[in-house]
């Protein structure tokens, strides 16, 4: 199972995605703990089965353990955030921002990775979710650290990817069943 398997698997009427995949995974200029982890948390947040069983053994094999655990963190936390922020942005009633949010989320605080790192992975599971008050957040959290726009953009150019790969063979799975 591989970023290979993964490629092979789209099919043809969806070769730009092809070539996104092993572009904006193979040809990376992000560190390896940057880009698995973005590759890890992404998968998990397209909900794909395919997608992330292809993809997860090789994200393993290239984080250590702390930054693994951190990935699948950054997924969970994000998939909770991004609908509370998303629905609290969205509601015409504004009293709701005033609102404690009263939700735990303490991995955010600690992750166990660097703060940078765990933040690139929350903005890009932000960015398939759908959460703008999210994305802003963290932009505005790896811009302070320094964090240039390429390598934001890196990040959700995977995201943007990940997902419509995991849209894509999806979908051929079910049809291919019917």
């Amino acid at each position: 199972m591989s970023l290979d398997s993964l490629k092979s698997a789209v099919p043809d009427y969806a070769k730009d995605l092809k070539l996104n995949l092993g572009s904006v995974i193979g040809n990376s200029d992000l560190p390896a703990q940057q880009l698995w982890g973005t590759v890890l948390a992404t998968a998990i947040a397209s909900r794909s089965p395919i997608v992330l069983r292809e993809l997860e053994p090789e994200a393993k094999a290239n984080l250590s353990p702390e930054a693994y655990s951190a990935a699948k963190s950054a997924a969970a936390v994000m998939a909770m955030n991004n609908v509370f922020y998303r629905t609290r942005h969205l509601l015409s009633d504004h009293e709701y921002g005033t609102l404690r949010a009263g939700l735990r989320m303490n991995v955010i605080g600690n992750p166990g990775v660097d703060k940078v790192d765990f933040e690139l992975w929350s903005f890009a599971v932000s960015a398939i979710n759908g959460c703008g008050m999210c994305l802003d957040s963290h932009e505005q959290v790896l811009r302070k650290a320094g964090v240039d726009r390429e390598t934001i953009q890196e990040a959700f150019k995977i995201a943007a990817v990940v997902e419509a790969v995991g849209v894509t063979l999806d979908a051929e799975a079910v049809l291919a069943a019917e």
